[in-house]
């Protein structure tokens, strides 16, 4: 086998999913130096590790999360809509406060079971700043989030935007994440707060992240200060006297598009937010992406995201899995076979929107997101299942389990070690050696 320190290491699989060109039926690709330098077909141009019934595609890019929560065994009751669900999470949030270290477990864990399923770059909201973790881990987004409703939201605000923010800045124990900005929702953040935001996201060039749309009732709370929104804030104590100057839908899809990338999470009921909230998000394609997550909005609102007509302004549609408050685990083909098991999408289309779409989303489209020469070597490997074809772990609800997938970041390890145990993972730029561990069981 070839050392990937030396002249490359060349994979060979049973189908080969570049995501930026064809599928490949005996697909290869050879790794040099933590990027893919060529893709082919057919038998290898030298020595090969054949991985047998596997399928290279690239690294799974989960576009919206809540890594917090990952510690959460099942979903929050949603009884109340998502104001019901909100008021069981601040709960939550409120007795995990009790524990200083609960927070960084919790967000190990949700790396940890991210790399299990295949996921090499995710969009996380965040809290707080994550904690320095092993340098195998997915690549991170990080969106600080920021609420507020009251006068002294913005002071909060200048702090929590410190200088960790700076442009292209990285946080010191922890090489792999990237900043952003996230307001909140129009039901957390007050008009000038969210302005202060975006332009700070401006000047120092940063992506944001904003829930939006994600229920029916955001609009009456932001058209007459009234609704269940009204009564769980005013239960939580924080509701400002005199009422916030709250902004609908459709003038945070302007504001976000000011920022050089911007992300709207959700957007279930964006159609029904008024004020041309659709129209808005065509003629801003070109910087705004939407990240829908399936469970979590079949959960909170009982429907699926509305596929076909986000489609209708032309945006890049990517998949989040929110999290584990209200979704059963951190894995995005489960969101790509609630979308395609509903007739929304085809196999392809959702493993665009856990790949390149995602990536563009979340500002990474240079690291992640595609297989191709020159590319970073961001490589996911997954079992085929039953029916070995390279979009059947999508197609077919029990062809994919969760234990079916992983990543091994092995850019740089020895070639003996880069064998042992693979039947799914990702060989990724700048990763040292991988974790040792069993093949799942039922994985071919």
């Amino acid at each position: 086998m070839t050392d990937p320190e030396g002249p490359g290491l060349i994979l060979r699989a049973r189908w080969l999913v570049p995501v930026a060109g064809r599928a490949l039926a005996g697909g290869w690709l050879r790794l040099d130096r933590g990027r893919v330098t060529e893709i082919g077909q057919g038998p290898p141009p030298g020595p090969a590790l054949d991985l047998g019934d596997v399928v290279l595609i690239p690294g799974l890019v989960n576009a919206h999360t809540h890594l917090e929560f990952s510690l959460v065994d099942r979903p929050l009751p949603a009884d109340g809509g998502l104001p019901g669900w909100i008021g069981h999470l601040v709960a939550l949030r409120r007795g995990a406060a009790v524990d200083p270290q609960a927070h960084g477990r919790a967000v190990m864990a949700g790396l940890v079971e991210s790399l299990a399923a295949g996921v090499t770059a995710l969009g996380e909201i965040a809290t707080a700043l994550h904690p320095g973790g092993p340098a195998i881990t997915p690549r991170l987004r990080l969106y600080r989030e920021v609420l507020g409703l009251g006068p002294a939201a913005l002071p909060r605000a200048r702090a929590a935007l410190g200088p960790s923010m700076a442009p292209d800045s990285v946080l010191r124990d922890a090489p792999r994440i990237h900043p952003g900005i996230s307001p909140h929702a129009p039901y957390s953040v007050a008009g000038p707060l969210g302005l202060h935001l975006v332009a700070a996201a401006r000047r120092r060039r940063l992506p944001v992240a904003m829930h939006l749309a994600e229920a029916v009732d955001e609009a009456r709370l932001v058209d007459h200060a009234a609704g269940p929104f009204r009564a769980l804030l005013e239960g939580l104590g924080a509701w400002p006297d005199p009422p916030p100057a709250l902004l609908p839908a459709a003038d945070w899809i302007t504001l976000l598009a000011r920022a050089p990338r911007g992300l709207v999470v959700h957007a279930t009921f964006l159609a029904e937010a008024g004020h041309g909230a659709l129209e808005r998000l065509a003629r801003h394609r070109h910087r705004l992406a939407v990240a829908v997550c399936p469970r979590t909005a079949r959960l909170l609102s009982g429907t699926l995201p509305p596929v076909a007509r986000l489609r209708t302004c032309g945006v890049r549609i990517a998949i989040g899995t929110d999290s584990r408050g209200s979704a059963p685990d951190l894995d995005p083909r489960a969101e790509c076979r609630a979308l395609v098991d509903a007739g929304l999408v085809s196999p392809a289309e959702a493993l665009a929107m856990a790949t390149v779409h995602a990536a563009w989303g979340i500002g990474l489209e240079r690291v992640c997101g595609r297989l191709a020469p020159g590319r970073p070597a961001d490589v996911a490997v997954i079992a085929t299942g039953p029916i070995p074809t390279p979009l059947s772990s999508i197609r077919r609800r029990r062809s994919w389990p969760p234990s079916s997938a992983g990543t091994w970041p092995t850019a740089r390890c020895p070639a003996d070690r880069a064998g042992a145990g693979l039947r799914a993972g990702s060989w990724r730029s700048g990763s040292r050696s991988p974790p040792r561990r069993r093949s799942p069981r039922g994985v071919p």
